[in-house]
């Protein structure tokens, strides 16, 4: 059955478009909850997720509103306005990680620092050689 393009709306989604993006919302939005519940994600990453699923409901429900952002990106279909939203959505998301990723890599380092700064201290303190078990190795274990 093939239905003419002009008698179809395409800055509006279509019925199964939009119990589609309601259920599949509903399911993330119960994962995360079921994550945090098993304290497997933070509630500070939560907060992300279950916005995102919220702001895909609130869109698949009210068309005016996905069509208004359609429109101001200059998206020809609703689909498309929603996988450019999404795409922008996982770079910023991509943008945040890495953001986290550079900061832990530069408490690492100084924590390494720290440590390697430490265990001088101790040996200096205690008047031995290295410390075993630090980091020094033995000729005799090789």
């Amino acid at each position: 059955m093939t239905v003419p393009t002009e008698s179809i709306d395409l800055l509006t989604l279509q019925p199964e478009q939009k119990t589609t993006a309601i259920v599949l919302s509903v399911v993330v939005a119960l994962f995360v909850l079921e994550l945090i519940r098993r304290r497997k994600l933070r509630e500070e990453q939560s907060t992300l997720w279950l916005g995102t699923a919220v702001l895909l409901v609130i869109l698949a429900i009210f068309d005016s509103l996905l069509s208004w952002f359609a429109s101001l990106i200059g998206a020809k279909t609703a689909p498309s306005a929603l996988f450019f939203g999404a795409l922008l959505f996982l770079m910023l998301v991509a943008l945040q990680f890495s953001i986290r990723l550079s900061k832990l890599t530069y408490r690492n380092r100084k924590l390494g620092q720290r440590v390697a700064l430490l265990e001088q201290r101790l040996d200096e303190l205690s008047g031995s050689g290295p410390v075993r078990g630090a980091g020094a190795t033995d000729s005799s274990d090789a």
